[in-house]
């Protein structure tokens, strides 16, 4: 029995289960078979699963009058590229911008429409380096951020829509963006100049703080790693890798499936912990951002002590690492979160409406080793005063290491009620250790 007397829904069931080129090759049949491959309900299948699309646009958000066209339109776009590649690198930009759309919207109003081959052609032949195909990719669906930066020569404040996001403690604020492709020029142009040695090793820079303290990552795209800039970049060359070196593959695989570079990971895994909660917008006088404190274990150690709840984590500032410093190499910024339970202050069977931070104990470790033991009065100078379900006291400190790893435990002295009015003894809040250590990926 041929093909051509197979019914209708059987065919139709058949279709379903093909790729869009054996569809293609299907409709070459014969006028029946053109005709059902025709069907745009064939063509909705195909953009969601491969695409997850739900209506028919193309990369750039233009529209289509069928899923067909749509389909079409989106392999003639991206025919120079592995489909594979094109398919994941679309998932990793569909998993950061629903969570900007539904969280940060003000900062997905910032990504620039996708660039065009002729605008990366010109990046290539200036700068005469040759893009890891999928951080090509990643710039077609978009071509960085355009941010507006504040007056840099009056304050530290930038921008704080940075994708990448940031961190503050003391005077010290950063908040990284993607840049543009017209920004990746100018500004690789301008650091080359500076450091030949980022020129002869084929470095473009990708991402960069929007406020006085720079923090630059370049991509480097001979080996395609990642690397950020530290405190010895000027004077000693010194950056370091952001991405795991293993998991990096550049081979020309025909269905791009083992390749990825360290913009497509690193991305990846941004999306990852923002769609998991890893890490979470703050707000503070300069508005709102991406905050890179880790929220969640084991990074993020949670105790409880009488109603006081303590949340505590750290974070590696790669723009303070001096490898030429055997002492303090390395710079953690830690920040704790300090709250009352809404059952309120608990002792003894005894409840407080509020209670007073008085003092403070720190035991830091550098791997094993105890480094410093410290005691002193408030936290940062200050003396929070907890209410029973009150918003977060938070505040950020740091302290320099001479290992990548240790570790900070210690405790915190309350006064139920308030200093000026104590209801009760002075009792222990224990800050649960929580880790000091340079991570695989550096954001």
């Amino acid at each position: 029995m041929g093909l051509e007397s197979v019914g209708d829904l059987a065919i139709n069931a058949l279709l379903r289960k093909l790729e869009a080129e054996d569809i293609a090759r299907v409709a070459c049949a014969s006028k029946r078979f053109r005709s059902f491959a025709s069907d745009d309900t064939l063509w909705i299948n195909l953009c969601f699963n491969e695409l997850a699309l739900t209506q028919p646009i193309d990369h750039l958000g233009n529209p289509f009058p069928s899923f067909k066209e749509c389909y079409q339109a989106w392999r003639k776009a991206f025919g120079m590229y592995p489909w594979f590649l094109v398919k994941r690198v679309k998932r990793c930009w569909d998993r950061i911008k629903t969570w900007l759309t539904n969280n940060f919207p003000e900062a997905e109003a910032t990504l620039c429409k996708g660039a065009t081959e002729a605008d990366i052609q010109m990046l290539e032949n200036l700068l005469k380096v040759e893009l890891p195909l999928p951080t090509r990719i990643l710039y077609r669906f978009n071509n960085g951020q355009e941010i507006v930066k504040a007056n840099l020569e009056a304050s530290t404040f930038g921008s704080c829509l940075g994708l990448i996001g940031g961190y503050s403690f003391y005077n010290h604020l950063v908040n990284v963006y993607l840049l543009p492709v017209h920004q990746i020029i100018r500004e690789t142009q301008q650091i080359w100049r500076h450091l030949n040695f980022l020129r002869t090793s084929k470095f473009v820079l990708v991402a960069s703080s929007s406020t006085l303290r720079r923090k630059l990552f370049f991509l480097n795209c001979s080996n395609g790693q990642l690397y950020v800039g530290t405190n010895k970049l000027r004077s000693e060359k010194d950056i370091i890798p952001c991405v795991p070196q293993d998991l990096i593959s550049l081979h020309q695989e025909s269905n791009g499936e083992e390749q990825q570079d360290a913009m497509l990971l690193w991305l990846e895994e941004h999306g990852r912990r923002l769609e998991h909660g890893f890490i979470k917008l703050c707000e503070n006088e300069y508005g709102r951002s991406i905050n890179l404190f880790p929220e969640e274990p084991p990074f993020c150690s949670t105790a409880v002590t009488n109603g006081v709840k303590v949340r505590s984590s750290a974070l590696v500032i790669p723009e303070f690492i001096d490898p030429q410093d055997d002492s303090e190499k390395y710079l953690f910024a830690y920040s704790i979160r300090l709250s009352l339970e809404p059952q309120g202050c608990l002792i003894n069977g005894m409840s407080f409406d509020s209670c007073q931070l008085h003092w403070r104990r720190w035991i830091i470790r550098a791997n094993d080793d105890v480094v410093s033991d410290l005691n002193g009065e408030a936290v940062i100078g200050q003396y929070p005063l907890l209410h029973p379900g009150g918003q977060e006291f938070v505040y950020q400190s740091c302290t320099p290491l001479p290992t990548p790893s240790g570790s900070i435990e210690g405790s915190f002295t309350f006064i139920p009620g308030s200093l000026a009015y104590p209801k009760g003894d002075p009792f222990l809040a224990t800050v649960a250790q929580f880790p000091l250590q340079l991570p695989d990926y550096i954001f």
